[in-house]
């Protein structure tokens, strides 16, 4: 290895590893839907009303926190953004209300939002300083890891903490890891930054203006982004309807991490195994076709049965061929958006993919509330006719270098 031109600065790749694994210590995951119910009070149509507001409230911050990593440094929106997490989980376990939950959720998003890109932004100018760039796609691919890696410690043991100290235990232990992510933020180097190197921030006008422009005339993006937001809103679904139908099939509470630990591996190794999958389907196309049947099937089955072990096992699959479609769209889409109007046009996709699930939960949530079985059904039947009616063509799917503007 050469030698570094600055090390302090090359420590930060450790500590953002250590940030993202804390982080992401949702130990409340695991039972987030029983801690709603049946500590909360919340009706199921409420849950999915409260994860609606939280996607509203994550879009409408998104850009307002981007400014404070731009302006007060990445290190201290880390460490704000570890600081109002332990203030939300704090807020949450203090009064079981709606109201209350809602304001915990405002403090929820604005903590991710500060997060969101401001770690991945201050390892790669760590690494500019000490010249190695050319390492930066394994190192966020290993603190991308690191996140999967807090996301299934923190459910493997959030089912046991809640079965041992009660639902709102896993919440309350949520602060444990927050403030240790805390306390590593403050320890962070910021690397000394150009003004001409620091990220413009998109204003909301200029993105709906022209994101929406070259959203509406380039027929492939508009393809792949509707895509992309019709089928994962209605995948979306069974991250909210997998505990209660766990709960119907009587598994134990305390294993219901566990089943959500093995739906993130089933996650891993398909987008792991990508390649090969693409290979043996014989295209992409019929790689993407394939997942949405897969799930929609799998929703299907755990419509139609209470069985325990079918029921883990469409969980499973239902997980495995469903959310790591969402990567995978979204690569193909970067492939065909010019650089200069990058920003603003997958902002706008990530706006409509965000407005998908605003409309669709709360409609998922009325649903369930009448028949869990009925929901699944139609949430399944959907993902199967979206497969059939794809208008997406294997040519939607290459990889040009860098396409033209569109006129």
């Amino acid at each position: 290895m050469s030698t570094l031109q600055a090390p302090g600065l090359y420590s930060n790749l450790w500590k953002l590893q250590g940030i993202r694994l804390l982080f992401w210590m949702h130990f409340f995951s695991a039972v987030l839907v029983p801690f709603y119910t049946d500590w909360g009070g919340l009706s199921l149509a409420q849950v999915l009303y409260l994860n609606a507001w939280f996607f509203l409230c994550n879009f409408l911050f998104e850009v307002p926190t981007g400014s404070v990593a731009d302006f007060l440094g990445r290190k201290a929106s880390l460490a704000l953004g570890s600081a109002v997490g332990i203030g939300a989980a704090l807020l949450y376990v203090s009064r079981p209300s709606l109201l209350v939950f809602m304001a915990a959720e405002v403090l929820f998003a604005i903590a991710y939002t500060l997060h969101s890109g401001a770690d991945e932004a201050l390892a790669y100018d760590s690494l500019k300083a000490n010249g190695l760039e050319q390492r930066a796609p394994q190192v966020l691919g290993r603190m991308e890891s690191f996140k999967l890696g807090g996301i299934i410690t923190a459910t493997l043991a959030g089912g046991f903490i809640a079965s041992t100290f009660g639902l709102s235990a896993p919440m309350r232990a949520y602060v444990i890891p927050a403030a240790l992510a805390l306390l590593l933020s403050l320890t962070l180097r910021e690397p000394p930054v150009q003004a001409s190197a620091r990220k413009e921030r998109v204003p909301y006008t200029r993105i709906i203006i022209e994101g929406g422009r070259y959203f509406l005339g380039h027929k492939v993006v508009l393809l792949l982004a509707l895509e992309l937001a019709l089928t994962n809103a209605l995948a979306w679904g069974l991250i909210w309807l997998f505990q209660p139908l766990l709960e119907r099939a009587g598994l134990p509470l305390r294993f219901f991490g566990v089943v959500h630990a093995l739906s993130c591996f089933g996650q891993i190794l398909f987008l792991g195994n990508s390649a090969r999958l693409e290979r043996w389907s014989g295209s992409m196309r019929r790689l993407l076709l394939g997942a949405t049947v897969l799930a929609g099937l799998s929703f299907l089955l755990l419509a139609t049965t209470r069985w325990l072990p079918l029921v883990i096992v469409g969980i499973i699959l239902g997980f495995t061929f469903s959310l790591p479609r969402i990567p995978l769209f979204s690569a193909y889409i970067n492939h065909h958006v010019p650089s200069e109007r990058r920003a603003t046009v997958l902002s706008f996709v990530s706006m409509v993919r965000t407005l998908g699930i605003v409309v669709m939960n709360p409609l998922i949530g009325l649903l369930a509330e009448r028949s869990l079985s009925g929901t699944m059904a139609l949430l399944g039947a959907g993902l199967l006719v979206l497969a059939a009616g794809s208008r997406i063509e294997e040519r939607h799917l290459s990889l040009p270098a860098e396409p033209p503007a569109a006129g």
